[in-house]
């Protein structure tokens, strides 16, 4: 697929048939996630594959009862070695390059899986404490994102985006 329509005809899916991912794509779609780029190249992050059932439920019930995650055949939680990326950068390494570095995973995974069919969905609003302990992350491993995958079992339409002219500023704000 091309990139540019990847981008714009990407949608976050929250209904997905039980249909397990391919191995191979899997690997693919990991393998853009570690390709994107990070402060330092440190490559800070690290990615849990859930598939156990009972493990899915106690994230739903970490990401505040959101079903959707549980549905889906493949969980990806998105983490951050704290200890990796402070070695080179401190406390801003910790608290800004650790989620700009995920971050960019996760989106090079998010267009990755979509050109493949795989439907995914960005779930940032969980209690970290209860996701570090579901999956026994060492404390110097951050979970920053849960990324639900599988094939869609419907699209929804497009949300609507804000013109390019309000935000798009020159020189200055």
């Amino acid at each position: 697929m091309d990139t540019i329509k990847c981008i714009r005809e990407r949608r976050d899916i929250r209904d997905f048939r039980p249909d397990p991912i391919p191995e191979d794509i899997l690997k693919k779609i990991l393998d853009s996630a570690i390709q994107s780029p990070s402060a330092g190249n440190i490559q800070d992050w690290h990615f849990c594959l859930v598939k156990n059932p009972n493990t899915k439920r106690l994230l739903v019930n970490a990401a505040l009862n959101q079903d959707f995650i549980a549905r889906a055949p493949l969980v990806i939680v998105v983490c951050s070695d704290l200890n990796r990326i402070s070695s080179s950068y401190g406390e801003r390494g910790k608290s800004l390059y650790s989620v700009q570095d995920t971050s960019a995973a996760i989106e090079n995974l998010l267009l990755a899986a979509w050109n493949f069919g795989i439907g995914s969905c960005w779930v940032g609003a969980f209690n970290e404490q209860r996701v570090r302990e579901t999956l026994v992350l060492p404390e110097n491993v951050r979970p920053l994102a849960i990324i639900p995958l599988g094939y869609p079992s419907k699209v929804p339409e497009k949300p609507g985006r804000r013109p390019l002219k309000e935000v798009l500023h020159l020189e200055k704000y």
